[in-house]
C-alpha cells in the first residue's frame, strides 16, 4: 500500500492558563456543562496561584516543539509543526483553521499522552474531528501517531532518571526505600474500556527491571469527581501513609504517566504528595519526567518515520509489542457511566 503524502504535524495537548487573569476562564472552559460550582473552581484556582497563575504545560510543549523542529531538520524531515490544545489557546479549532488557510491537506498528529484511554486518545481524536467539521471541506485530514508507552525513547530516559535517584540512596537505607510509579487516576469505568492499566504496568515493569528493582508499586494521583464513583487506586497519598506505618522512610516517585513537569506533577506530587510524606516522616524523591531529552525527541521523529518511510521498524520494549499504527474504530471507547468530572486541569 502506498504511503499517504503527509504535509504537516499537529501537536495536540490539554492546554493551561498562562497568567492569573486566565485561570478562572480556563477552569470554566474545562468544566463547561458539568455543573461544577463557582466556589469549587475558586479552590482549584488557588492551586495555580501558588505558581503565579501559570500552568507550565504550554511553555513545556513549546520547548518540545522547538526541539522536535531541530530534530526533523537534522534528518531532512520536511513537516511544519502546528500546535493545538483542547482547552486553552492555541485552540484546536483555530489551529485546524490555520492549517487549512496554509493549504495543509494531510497531517499526522502527536498527542502528549503516551497511553491509551478515552481521555488520552479517543477524546482528543473527537476534538480534532469537531474542529475539522467546524472548518469544513478545506480542513486537512488528520491521522494520530501510535501510542508510545513502551517505546525505548520514552522508557530509557526514565530508566536513566530512576537509576540516578537510586544511586543517591546509601546501601544501608535501600531496604527502607520504596519506588512508586505514579500516573493519573481514571474512573474505573473509563479504565476498563482501554488498555490504560496494562500499559502503565508494562512501562513500570520495564523501568523497574532495567533499574534492578525487585519491589515496586503502581500508584495513582490527581483523582477528581464524586467520592461515590470508583477510581483507580491506590492513591499515592494514602499509600505513603501506609508505607510509613510499615517502616518505609523514603519513597522515590517516578511520574511515569506524564511526559513533562506540568501542574499534575508540580502540584499533585511536588506539593501535595510531598506534604503528605513530610507529615508521615518519609523523604520523597521525585524523578524527572522525559521532557525534552534527546531520546524522547528522537522517538517522536521515529513515530513520524513509521508513517512516512516504508520499512521503518516499530520499536517497542516488553511483551505487549507496538500499538497499531492507526487507531481501530473501537479504540478507547467512551465509558458508559453517569456524568462525572473529567480530570483536573493540567
Amino acid at each position: 500500500m502506498n504511503q499517504p503524502d503527509y504535509d504537516a504535524l499537529l501537536f495536540v495537548s490539554f492546554g493551561g492558563p498562562e497568567g492569573p487573569d486566565e485561570v478562572l476562564p480556563f477552569l470554566e472552559n474545562v468544566t463547561r456543562g458539568r455543573g461544577v460550582p463557582r466556589e469549587r473552581l475558586e479552590v482549584v484556582a488557588q492551586q495555580y496561584a501558588l505558581f503565579g497563575g501559570v500552568s507550565p504545560i504550554n511553555a513545556q510543549n513549546r520547548a518540545l516543539i522547538a526541539a522536535l523542529e531541530k530534530e526533523l531538520a537534522a534528518h531532512d524531515v520536511q513537516l511544519p509543526i502546528y500546535f493545538g490544545n483542547r482547552n486553552w489557546p492555541p485552540m484546536l479549532d483555530d489551529t485546524i483553521a490555520k492549517m487549512a488557510d496554509d493549504g495543509i491537506t494531510n497531517a499526522l498528529a502527536f498527542m502528549t499522552s503516551a497511553y491509551s484511554s478515552y481521555s488520552g486518545c479517543r477524546q482528543y481524536r473527537e476534538d480534532i474531528e469537531r474542529a475539522r467539521a467546524k472548518v469544513g471541506a478545506a480542513a486537512p485530514a488528520v491521522q494520530k501517531l501510535r501510542a508510545y508507552w513502551n517505546h525505548p525513547g520514552f522508557i530509557e530516559p526514565m530508566i536513566a532518571h530512576l537509576r540516578s535517584a537510586l544511586s543517591e540512596v546509601p546501601e544501608v537505607e535501600r531496604a527502607s526505600t520504596r519506588v512508586l510509579f505514579s500516573a493519573h487516576s481514571l474512573p474505573e469505568s473509563m479504565a476498563s474500556s482501554s488498555d490504560y492499566v496494562a500499559q502503565l504496568t508494562d512501562a513500570a515493569q520495564l523501568i523497574a527491571d532495567a533499574s534492578g528493582l525487585t519491589e515496586w508499586e503502581q500508584v495513582y494521583q490527581s483523582r477528581s469527581g464524586a467520592p461515590s464513583q470508583p477510581w483507580l487506586e491506590p492513591d499515592i497519598g494514602d499509600r505513603i501513609d501506609e508505607l510509613a506505618a510499615q517502616g518505609i522512610r523514603r519513597v522515590i516517585v517516578v511520574p511515569a504517566g506524564f511526559i513533562s513537569d506540568h501542574m499534575e506533577v508540580l502540584y499533585d506530587l511536588d506539593t501535595l504528595a510531598r506534604q503528605r510524606a513530610d507529615a508521615a516522616g518519609i523523604e520523597l524523591v521525585r524523578v524527572r519526567t522525559v521532557g525534552t531529552t534527546p531520546e524522547f525527541v528522537a522517538m517522536i521523529r521515529e513515530l513520524i518515520d513509521e508513517r512516512t518511510k516504508p520499512g521503518t521498524p516499530q520499536r517497542a520494549l516488553g511483551k505487549l509489542g507496538p500499538r497499531s499504527s492507526t487507531c481501530a474504530p473501537d479504540c478507547c471507547p467512551a465509558p458508559v457511566r453517569p456524568a462525572a468530572a473529567r480530570r483536573r486541569p493540567a
